[in-house]
């Protein structure tokens, strides 16, 4: 398998790689301990066994999940699934893996890898079909690669398979019955003909002067909306790379190579802008933004200086153990001085730290007991902050949020309104069209909402009008032929549906569809229960060595 792939993957693909190291890279930095299941960041269980390996160490935890994301990747071409998706992904996959370990599931071959490396979504072209260039692409990109080896792509191939096989092992065989196949073709194929109505929610505009005291119950009422989050006071010794600048040197070659490896990082100027005229072609383009390209290296460099300084005092501090009481003392003797930051939570992050959620992530997980941070990275340089005090969550007066009362009392009451007036445009529409009335002419009678009407005629759920609403279509669950639908609310607008026409598809075996919709059945009801069986499993021994509860 491994000489396979060495003759099989061998230059460069940007692209691609680029896109697969982001995603590598985001499996190293995504907090698996904020989590339950996998890891624990303040967890005092040094060991967590699931299958194998180690829930409690970092570096264990890494591997299945950049496994996972890479294995998404390739089946999907892109990154498909959430973070709290990709968990259960991985934790289900390796487990997957273990009992594929058990019942002695084989290797695939060659010929296995290669047919399911045609069905990846990674390769797959415009059309929809295996793209030969961009599998061509991505096979020489690895060789290059100083991340992302030949070996992971032969690993993850080979245990996708393998899974994928337990998966089968596990499904069943998927009983459908024929009610259930008559009730998806109806739903696929029945022949639409439709007209739906619009209201525009931004126009409708209710008078609203709500008084101090619907204000105050509203408050009072929706409390939890308006408490302050806890919030966390710090210090921080910060590292800024101008500090730093001095000690950084590039060379000739060093600035050209650096431009080499960005050139859409540094374009030429603009028309007009003086340049140097050295050379042609890159030669002259280099030329015209050298300027640039070193005062970014010699930052990229000054940058990575400070952010090893705030690192080794981090460090310094954790092997020395020294309390919170003696901080102050331990920074004198370094000659670092601290800088003090005003209270903070996750949405209010001050700019002295960039603005950057993670960190505020980072911050609120300091305390008593762990006073002092890594190393991060600030727009100045780099910093290591130090835990002065948690302020717990409280619940405001009335009189610090008066404003956002007033802005969500009126935007609450507006949507309650467009409600309500809906259920009543709704029961005129249904009297009008029963009256023989048809439902354009119903909707331009309505005076409670201004309508504005679009049909759709001729259609399936299989093949729906590309004008069409996804929510309108999605309605047609609820509603029979002849009937006017609820009014359909969603952010910026309501709909109401009429059914002109449904015409019921041939809902015999003798219906080729009928087949295929069964078999289709089957297939999703088999692989759900596959899923479930593993991921039963999977809780099952998360439970073994779940920490213990008061």
């Amino acid at each position: 398998m491994i000489s396979w792939i060495q003759n099989t993957f061998q230059h460069h693909f940007r692209k691609i790689f680029a896109v697969l190291l982001v995603l590598l890279i985001v499996s190293f930095v995504f907090t698996i301990g904020a989590a339950p299941g996998i890891g624990n960041a303040e967890s005092k269980v040094l060991r967590r066994e699931f299958f194998g390996v180690n829930l409690g160490s970092q570096e264990e935890v890494n591997r299945i999940m950049g496994d996972a994301e890479l294995s998404v990747y390739l089946q999907a071409g892109y990154p498909a699934i959430g973070a709290d998706q990709l968990q259960q992904y991985a934790l289900q996959r390796h487990a997957g893996l273990h009992l594929a370990n058990q019942l002695n599931v084989p290797a695939p071959t060659t010929a296995e890898v290669t047919e399911y490396i045609q069905t990846l979504g990674a390769f797959t072209g415009q059309t929809g079909q295996f793209d030969a260039q961009r599998y061509a692409d991505f096979r020489n990109s690895l060789k290059t690669s100083p991340n992302l080896k030949e070996g992971d792509i032969s690993r993850v191939l080979g245990d996708d398979l393998r899974y994928n096989r337990v998966q089968r092992l596990l499904a069943g065989p998927g009983y459908v019955l024929p009610s259930e196949v008559r009730e998806q073709l109806t739903r696929a194929d029945a022949t639409w003909s439709i007209a739906v109505a619009t209201a525009d929610y931004a126009a409708f505009s209710p008078d609203i002067k709500p008084s101090d005291a619907e204000l105050l119950k509203f408050f009072e009422d929706n409390a939890f909306r308006y408490e302050f989050p806890p919030r966390v006071r710090l210090s921080y010794a910060e590292f800024p790379l101008s500090a730093y600048a001095s000690q950084v040197t590039v060379s000739d070659a060093e600035i050209r190579a650096y431009y080499d490896a960005n050139p859409t990082r540094f374009p030429k100027p603009a028309e007009g802008i003086a340049a140097p005229a050295i050379g042609t072609g890159a030669d002259a383009d280099f030329a015209a933004v050298r300027g640039q390209v070193e005062s970014a290296l010699r930052a990229e460099r000054a940058l990575n200086v400070a952010a090893k300084a705030a690192s080794d005092l981090s460090l310094a501090l954790f092997e020395a153990k020294v309390p919170q009481s003696g901080v102050n003392a331990f920074l004198a003797s370094r000659g670092v001085q601290l800088k003090t930051l005003a209270p903070f939570d996750e949405s209010t992050v001050p700019p002295e730290l960039g603005a950057n959620p993670q960190v505020a992530t980072e911050a609120l997980k300091l305390n008593a007991d762990r006073h002092f941070s890594d190393a991060i990275p600030t727009p100045a340089g780099a910093a290591v902050l130090f835990w002065q005090e948690t302020v717990p969550a409280r619940k405001p007066l009335y009189s610090e949020v008066a404003a956002r009362v007033g802005v969500d009392f009126v935007e609450n009451e507006k949507r309650k309104r467009f409600v309500d007036v809906g259920r009543s445009v709704r029961d005129q529409l249904r009297a009008r069209v029963k009256a023989g009335e048809s439902f354009e002419s119903a909707a331009a009678a309505v005076s409670n909402l201004k309508l504005t009407v679009k049909t759709h005629a001729g259609f399936t759920r299989r093949q729906p009008p590309a004008d069409a609403d996804y929510a309108a279509l999605n309605a047609l669950d609820s509603v029979n032929q002849g009937e006017v639908s609820e009014m359909i609310g969603s952010a910026d607008k309501g709909l109401f549906i009429y059914a002109a026409e449904k015409k019921l598809p041939d809902l015999s075996e003798a219906n080729p569809q009928y087949a295929t919709t069964r078999t289709q059945l089957a297939q999703a009801y088999s692989a759900r229960a596959g899923n479930e069986y593993l991921f039963e499993l999977v809780q099952k021994e998360l439970a073994k060595t779940a920490p213990a509860t008061p």
